[in-house]
């Protein structure tokens, strides 16, 4: 079926109102500035407060878009549908033990959220501990964040949010009664039981920072809370967890490439309030130490476990420590790094540690028990994706993961750490059916501009041809060391049976082939990640994957600062553009430091406020300030008004300059959510929509083959 697009007479046009600022004595003129309200913060929590001219243009895009899409109706119902199909609509997690009890949550049919609950270890005598859709009734908007029992099984913390700018309440609610107590707690964001009464939780400040960490001692006056540290360095945010073990409660304070962790110890009855302990340094910070803690005590260890960049080790190594010898000069190495093998991750049990690493941008898991051998779990799938499952207890010798491909959905595995025994516990259902020899995954190689190997993870559809008929949507990430999985999503299913190839591409920025991976693509180096995203356009092509202009290009938040870039560099090569609140005005962000993020972020790209060298390379790259006179693809691009991460008045502003200065007739779409932040809608059924959009849009613009289905 020949799907089109429809555009509704004209198009929005933004006012321009000139605005200028002066830098390093270059004098830029934004003609769309005044998209960013004054007022931003207050309406990021009140959407409703945003200035009504503002208001009225976000609305006619809105407006504009639905128009557009509208000959789309059918077809972006047709894959709610589709996707709808794939989702078991009653399942449940498996149980967590966790002393006498074990906890689980459950979807029940129709329900959008979560419906958590615990039972006797055995499985008997199960108990409501809070069902999600109840306390969502009534909000367009709600997303629960933190669901904790505390370590006495009495009272569980649980947070939301309603607006989408990602303020937190905190609650506490008495498991017996399943009633929350009076007391709430405003604008929170991690937190942490160190026993039965006492937690600790994070604040953030009005530029949504977390930066203070107080203890609160349950059904006291929050006013009263303890103020346990401020973190007065405005790059820095801070996080609060506590060790596996219990024995230790953990401040970290830390920026993209810095780290520096305090602790507490909690004493032999597990009440760290009582005896007010004030927190204790492990390391002090150091530009480009990177470290993070846990704890490991066992008849022959009390120690820290350490993962760690010190000492050369770009790639992490682990190390040990004794708990009252923190300090970096005592750490020696229980697992030494080894060049393009990344540690991501670890977790620390009773008589074993585990890490999960990442080589040649596939993961892998590997353990060592307490007489030190290393071993390594392994798996035979040309690409795919592992999550460690590691519990709730502390003293057991197995653990789970989790394991799926683009083509197997995913499976939860339990191994023994002792006989090294695979025993399967769960597989995602997909209900509608799915085979995964219909599909077929690929790993190539696309050659970069300096010739950099990119890894590139393929799915399509085995009855697709390889001869460039096919359209392709290519996804990309890119920034902040962060790794796209090749891991299963049924919702792409929707494409890949349509005809599509999809492809990830594992640009520089991301980790996959190592921590030197990413150091490539950081400051001047950032163009590395969008030359290697074009490179692997162009390898699909070279391979007769697709063809050039029938390529849809994807990213996300990071991710449209890459789709965005590449999109000025080569327009020629793709037929779409997808990007999801797109951080594209960049030079303006990362030179207002009264934003929440940027100053942690001048590690990633400069400081451009006292660097030239760093104003001029981002200048040389920013999307929003390369937009030019010329014909670009069709373009699908959203927003979230209470979006934190990436302020809504960057993909609107990126969006007007495209408007005026674009030669093509191409659609040129914004979506800008009115009421959610950077994550979009919320519940498990109504995010569908969001992927229908976007899916209606790729098909739409691509040159699509016959179904495969």
């Amino acid at each position: 079926m020949n799907y089109k697009i429809s555009l509704p007479g004209k198009a929005p046009v933004a006012d321009r109102k000139p605005h200028q600022n002066t830098d390093h004595g270059i004098t830029r003129t934004d003609n769309y500035h005044w998209l960013r309200a004054d007022n931003w913060q207050e309406a990021m929590r009140e959407p409703d407060k945003l200035p009504e001219a503002i208001q009225h243009y976000l609305l006619a895009e809105n407006q504009y878009c639905a128009e557009a899409m509208q000959p789309l109706e059918q077809l972006q119902k047709d894959l709610i549908a589709e996707m709808r199909g794939r989702v078991q609509e009653q399942d449940e997690s498996l149980p967590e033990p966790d002393g006498t009890y074990a906890y689980c949550d459950r979807h029940i049919e129709g329900g959008e959220h979560p419906v958590y609950f615990r039972t006797d270890r055995d499985g008997g005598n199960e108990q409501l501990l809070i069902d999600i859709n109840l306390e969502a009734e009534g909000h367009e908007y709600f997303s629960h964040d933190l669901i904790e029992h505390s370590p006495d099984h009495k009272t569980l913390a649980w947070s939301c949010d309603t607006s989408g700018a990602e303020y937190y309440r905190l609650f506490f609610r008495d498991i017996d009664s399943n009633k929350d107590s009076a007391i709430v707690i405003e604008d929170v964001g991690s937190a942490a039981w160190a026993d039965g009464q006492t937690i600790y939780y994070t604040r953030v400040d009005e530029n949504h920072r977390p930066d203070k960490v107080y203890r609160h001692t349950l059904g006291s006056d929050p006013s009263d809370d303890v103020l346990v540290y401020h973190e007065k360095d405005n790059r820095f945010f801070c996080d609060v967890y506590c060790s596996r073990s219990g024995k230790y409660l953990f401040i970290a304070s830390g920026m993209d490439d810095q780290d520096e962790v305090w602790f507490i110890e909690v004493n032999a009855d597990g009440d760290a309030a009582e005896q007010g302990a004030e927190p204790v340094l492990l390391e002090a910070r150091a530009e480009g130490l990177e470290y993070s803690v846990d704890h490991q005590i066992n008849d022959t260890e009390n120690r820290f476990v350490i993962l760690s960049n010190t000492d050369g080790a770009q790639d992490f190594k682990l190390s040990v420590t004794p708990c009252d010898k923190p300090g970096r000069q005592y750490w020696t190495d229980y697992q030494p790094a080894q060049p393009g093998r990344m540690i991501h991750d670890f977790e620390v049990f009773r008589n074993w540690i585990m890490w999960l690493a990442v080589e040649n941008a596939l993961p892998a898991i590997y353990f060592a028990g307490t007489d030190g051998r290393v071993s390594k779990v392994a798996f035979e799938e040309e690409a795919y994706s592992l999550g460690l499952d590691a519990g709730l207890e502390y003293d057991v010798g197995v653990f789970r993961f989790d394991y799926s491909s683009p083509t197997t959905p995913w499976q939860t595995w339990q191994y023994d750490c002792t006989s090294g025994e695979r025993k399967h516990l769960k597989t995602q259902v997909i209900p509608s059916g799915h085979d995964p020899a219909d599909y077929i995954t690929r790993r190539i190689t696309a050659v970069s501009h300096d010739g950099a190997e990119v890894p590139v993870t393929l799915l399509h559809h085995k009855d697709t041809a390889v001869n460039g008929s096919a359209p392709a949507l290519l996804y990309g990430y890119g920034s902040y060391g962060s790794s796209v999985p090749a891991g299963f999503s049924a919702n792409r299913l929707s494409l890949v049976d349509r005809g599509f190839v999809y492809a990830i591409a594992h640009v520089r920025g991301g980790e996959e082939k190592g921590r030197d991976w990413y150091e490539q693509a950081k400051f001047a180096g950032k163009v590395n990640s969008f030359h290697d995203f074009t490179a692997a356009a162009v390898a699909l092509i070279e391979q007769q994957y697709t063809a050039t202009a029938n390529i849809v290009i994807h990213g996300g938040s990071a991710g449209g600062l890459l789709v965005g870039a590449t999109v000025n560099m080569r327009p020629d090569l793709f037929a779409g553009v997808i990007a999801d609140v797109p951080f594209v005005d960049v030079l303006n962000t990362i030179i207002d430091d009264t934003l929440p993020l940027t100053p942690g972020e001048w590690s990633q790209w400069g400081n451009p406020i006292e660097s030239k060298a760093a104003y001029d390379s981002i200048a040389a790259y920013s999307p929003y300030d390369n937009t030019q006179a010329k014909d670009y693809p069709a373009m699908l691009v959203t927003a979230g008004v209470s979006d934190p991460r990436v302020t809504y008045w960057e993909p609107a502003k990126w969006v007007a300059k495209l408007r005026e200065l674009k030669t093509d007739n191409n659609p040129l779409l914004l979506k800008t959510n009115m009421s959610s932040g950077h994550f979009g809608k919320t519940g498990r059924f109504a995010m569908l929509e969001d992927y229908a959009l976007s899916f209606a849009f790729a098909i739409a613009v691509t040159e699509s083959p016959a179904s495969c289905q």
